[in-house]
């Protein structure tokens, strides 16, 4: 890489040479020869770096060779302790960089092995590697983060805000606190840094705090419309067909819609409710502050592992709010990473969930894209509008219920944005919507008892007039996407493109595999005549706990194949049974990963082996196995794996006595002759 390259690159504006050539002297920086030494302590064999950039408290130091050795990190490292030494700099980057190609080496702090940043391959933006000592200041802390979660309930149960709104009004307060880090050009959340925010926020009266939450939500909604609206413009100009002004007129208007009524829900869900405009300046500052010191500051949101844990927190504390309605049935956050991986997500794909509740599938699916682009060997612009791409085009959700909408519009928020293709809408009616998301990967988990109201005619026709829940048990919205794709590779094969197939991983409760009912049996033949059954997962017990106690499976379609092959086979359908994921029950937090005594997770070892099983199609007794099946087959793995006989102790045994014995308490038999 040339110099001027590398100059344009880190920032012409951030080059601080003082010698000919841009090149910069630590003799010249420290007076004289003799005061460098006296400052360093002994006499330096180089003092002339190649480039140097300075940016309020961050340095970055250059050194390039034609191919550097291990040698020249001695040069490099001798640089360091010159700029150290004069300039008593702090948080620095150092960077051997070769000229005959683009391989660069980056250390944080000093040239040392421990130091080495082994995944910065590609030379970044000086708000690029400003950014890896903001990552430093908030260490990622799972474990922290879940157990001040039920302390944080309390404080909102204590201050009286409503159950069903807290996990809103928290994610409202976590856009504001980072609004207002930004501001305040906080990097680091420091004793003086909670200090200050409580001085400050301790001045405010109570309509002014709203005021500003108001003003952050607002502001963020507005960027992302602007972005949606600059995305829309690209798109029509690439397009050969030419819209009418007309035309892109309705679709702006339609994007300020979307706009204007996340804000008044946010607004109306939040900052306008009678608890929440009775809470006095002190409760504000001890629930800012609480939620900026306990959480916050254990979530690097900057890492895809930081965005893993507020993901994770969001759920849980979505879970726990809202343990009293046993019909809820949120996702836990490892299980939607692990459908991701099942269904092949990365930065090149759509993704769409027509019932995205709190988002919890969009907001995983886009932090796996964003870290897919991440790993990835491109050039700093390219990794950017790659990053937007995912952001603005590749997130596509459905919600019908209010307050559901509003935290899913929130969780995107605060992941990054991608809440602009999220709309609040019943997606039975929201064909066009689907088709013009073209999405390559569905993740869903439907209602298991949803309303008939909601669900048109044509899918209740033979249904009971008096039936109160679905019947089919959430396979009813399988199958409407089903027909949609269907109908939208019809329109393709007509104007002579290829059929689109699409994976879906979907959750389902058990029920719906077994398929007993006459509703869902003739629901799964139908839906074997357009697509394949590729794998059916039984999943833990209590999965949704302390939620929903359905009992679920996970189902995997590639739609837009029909699963009879052409010559009259079918293909074997992958089947796991995959109870033990490592987590357990814990009062208030639900099912919680665990470790083992070196502190490795249980969770991610099983995960690593679910997935290779799976895509390998590996058969292993007690946990896999392959077979084919028809719409007439208990699709669960239970029906046709082995036992794994070496496995069973005396403990088995002795619980099997348990559930029998349990079981004839409650029937009323255990007295009978």
């Amino acid at each position: 890489m040339e110099r001027h390259s590398i100059v344009t690159q880190i920032g012409q504006e951030y080059k601080t040479s003082n010698i000919e050539n841009d090149e910069y002297s630590y003799v010249k920086a420290a007076g004289s020869k003799k005061k460098l030494v006296d400052a360093l302590g002994y006499t330096p064999e180089h003092y002339k770096l190649d480039i140097r950039f300075k940016h309020n408290d961050v340095v970055i130091l250059v050194e390039t060779k034609q191919d550097y050795t291990a040698k020249d990190e001695d040069q490099l490292r001798e640089y360091l302790k010159e700029e150290q030494a004069v300039h008593n700099s702090k948080k620095i980057i150092a960077i051997l960089a070769n000229t005959n190609n683009d391989q660069i080496r980056v250390w944080k702090w000093a040239v040392a092995d421990e130091h080495l940043l082994t995944e910065e391959t590609v030379l970044d933006t000086m708000a690029h590697y400003e950014g890896l000592f903001r990552e430093s200041s908030r260490q990622n802390d799972r474990e922290q983060v879940l157990k001040n979660t039920y302390a944080l309930n309390q404080t909102l149960h204590k201050k009286d805000i409503d159950e069903k709104l807290r996990s809103q009004f928290v994610g409202t307060a976590i856009l504001y606190i980072n609004d207002i880090l930004k501001k305040k050009d906080f990097f680091q959340i420091t004793e003086e840094t909670r200090f200050a925010l409580r001085s400050y926020w301790e001045t405010l009266e109570e309509k002014e705090i709203r005021k500003g939450i108001e003003t952050a939500l607002t502001g963020l909604l507005e960027n992302s419309a602007k972005r949606a609206k600059k995305a829309l413009d690209d798109k029509l100009n690439k397009s050969p067909k030419k819209q009418t002004k007309e035309k892109i007129d309705e679709l702006n208007k339609q994007i300020d819609k979307q706009k204007a009524e996340k804000i008044t829900l946010l607004q109306k869900n939040v900052l306008t409710n009678q608890k929440v405009e009775k809470l006095k300046t002190k409760d504000w500052v001890d629930i800012l502050d609480e939620i900026l010191w306990n959480i916050y500051r254990f979530i690097n949101t900057d890492s895809p592992e930081g965005q893993d844990i507020l993901n994770l927190f969001f759920v849980a504390f979505n879970k726990y709010t809202g343990k009293d309605d046993k019909n809820q049935a949120f996702t836990p956050d490892h299980i939607t990473h692990f459908m991701c991986r099942v269904t092949g997500v990365d930065h090149t794909k759509r993704l769409f969930d027509g019932t995205c509740g709190s988002g919890a599938f969009l907001v995983q699916g886009m932090v796996l894209e964003l870290s897919d682009i991440n790993q990835k060997n491109y050039p700093p612009d390219i990794k950017e509008k790659k990053r937007q791409t995912v952001t603005q085009k590749n997130i596509y959700g459905i919600e019908i219920e209010g307050q559901a909408f509003g935290l899913a519009t929130t969780n995107m928020l605060i992941h990054g944005d991608g809440n602009s293709n999220i709309i609040k809408d019943n997606l039975f009616y929201s064909e066009k919507f689907i088709i013009n998301a073209n999405p390559d990967i569905i993740l869903m988990n439907p209602p298991f008892n949803a309303k008939p109201i909601n669900i048109p005619e044509t899918y209740k026709k033979d249904w009971k007039k008096d039936s109160k829940e679905d019947p089919t048990k959430g396979m009813v919205f399988l199958k409407f996407i089903s027909d949609v794709i269907k109908r939208m590779n019809e329109k393709r094969s007509a104007k002579g493109k290829s059929r689109k197939e699409v994976k879906i991983a979907i959750l389902l409760p058990v029920q719906a595999a077994i398929g007993t009912s006459n509703y869902i049996a003739t629901m799964k033949k139908q839906l074997l005549e357009d697509n394949t059954l590729e794998a059916v997962f039984t999943l833990p017990n209590e999965i949704f706990y302390p939620g929903s106690t359905a009992i679920a499976c996970c189902m995997v379609f590639t739609l837009g194949k029909p699963h009879k092959n052409p010559d009259g086979t079918i293909c074997k359908t992958f089947f796991g049974y995959y109870k033990d994921d490592g987590h357990k029950k814990k009062k208030y937090l639900g099912r919680i990963e665990q470790f083992d005594k070196d502190n490795n997770s249980l969770w991610k070892p099983i995960e690593e082996k679910w997935l290779d099983l799976f895509r390998n199609k590996t058969v292993e007794d007690g946990i896999s196995a392959m077979q084919v099946v028809t719409g007439d087959d208990e699709w669960l793995c239970e029906a046709f794996m082995k036992t794994d006989y070496s496995k069973l102790c005396e403990a088995d045994f002795q619980q099997t006595l348990n559930n029998y014995l349990a079981y004839l308490v409650k029937e009323g038999k255990i007295y009978e002759a």
